[in-house]
């Protein structure tokens, strides 16, 4: 037996002892889940009733150590320490087959049914998911690799370049990611949120210049920043409810013939959201919806962050403000919710 943290019907947890998975496959291991973290994704589901996930596990960032393995694995044993990709697909499709397994049209009933499962003590995975940690990189800055690999994919899409003038609307996690890799690329940045704390944070990080748009007016601070040009790439990380906001915002900090990455995700169902399509259209701002992560060219993108983050090139302690044991896990998520009050950017389980 293991505790896990369950969903119940309302949409919160209730922490109880479930069954261990066992390894189903040769090629599969049996990990203990050392740190999971909470993501704008699971906040969107947070107190919302859902019979389709209820008495369900969630959770989908995470590191651990792996306890056991089937007899086909050869490239970790017991012991290792790891982080866990949680995106599996069917491995059937024509998406999966030409890695791009974010893609797959299967891929969320496939992945919560093992790997997306990290709010409780064990779990299952194929080998091919789990990446060795370097000794000096912890299991709470490991288990931000998820974020960062979703940025590293808004990236790879973005076509940023060297002196690029770049915008990332919201400073959670993913936006402050964004930052770091558009830093890295040789951008220059500017952020915006409606939490000065998390804006803070962002110029710690190495942003040029942060705007509060809840008392500042975005648009002009983005015009003054580009001088009245706009900004090459706008990154929309916000998401969720503050997307009717957050992704028009995008539009308008664009310059002609640029370019908006939606990063953010959507509530699910169909969303009308109002946007100035006349000037999308004449000014021919591309709209590039990224969707998670899978690989860059010949390497996976989880493995290309993690490299980054062994060297020193991404700072993941710094996005750290919370931790809750997984007792706690229905605080955690409030701490977590409530950043205006609590000041949290990413806050960690830990199991």
């Amino acid at each position: 037996m293991m505790k896990a943290a369950l969903k119940t019907a309302q949409g919160d947890f209730e922490v109880t002892n479930v069954e261990t998975p066992k390894i189903p496959r040769p090629d599969w291991v049996l990990a203990r889940v050392r740190v999971a973290g909470i993501c704008g994704t699971d906040l969107r589901h947070w107190k919302h009733a859902e019979s389709d996930l209820a008495h369900k596990i969630m959770g989908h960032e995470l590191a651990g150590e792996v306890v056991e393995i089937g007899e086909a694995v050869t490239n970790v044993k017991p012991g290792d320490r790891v982080v866990i990709e949680t995106l599996l697909g069917d491995e059937t499709c024509p998406w999966c087959r030409s890695q791009q397994y974010n893609l797959c049209p299967h891929l969320y009933e496939v992945r919560m049914e093992t790997v997306s499962r990290a709010f409780a003590g064990y779990l299952i995975a194929p080998a091919k998911n789990l990446y060795k940690l370097p000794d000096h990189v912890s299991f709470e800055e490991a288990t931000l690799l998820d974020t960062f690999s979703v940025c590293l994919h808004a990236v790879q899409l973005s076509g940023l370049k060297l002196n690029d003038k770049v915008a990332v609307i919201g400073a959670g996690p993913i936006g402050l990611g964004q930052l770091q890799l558009a830093k890295a690329n040789g951008a220059d940045v500017i952020v915006t949120d409606v939490v000065d704390s998390s804006l803070q944070l962002a110029l710690e990080l190495g942003a040029d210049a942060v705007v509060n748009t809840k008392t500042q007016d975005g648009y002009q601070k983005v015009m003054e920043f580009t001088g009245g040009r706009g900004v090459d790439i706008a990154f929309e990380c916000a998401g969720g409810p503050a997307m009717p906001v957050t992704l028009p915002q995008a539009t308008s900090f664009a310059r002609i013939g640029g370019k908006v990455v939606i990063v953010g995700g959507f509530d699910p169902g169909k969303t009308a959201i109002e946007l100035e399509w006349q000037r999308i259209q004449m000014a021919q701002i591309q709209l590039i919806p990224s969707a998670s992560y899978a690989w860059w060219g010949i390497d996976p993108e989880m493995q290309i962050c993690l490299d980054l983050l062994a060297k020193g090139k991404l700072n993941a302690r710094k996005l750290i403000t919370h931790s809750f044991p997984l007792d706690q896990i229905n605080q955690a998520f409030e701490t977590a919710q409530d950043k205006e009050k609590t000041h949290a950017t990413f806050v960690a389980l830990t199991i």
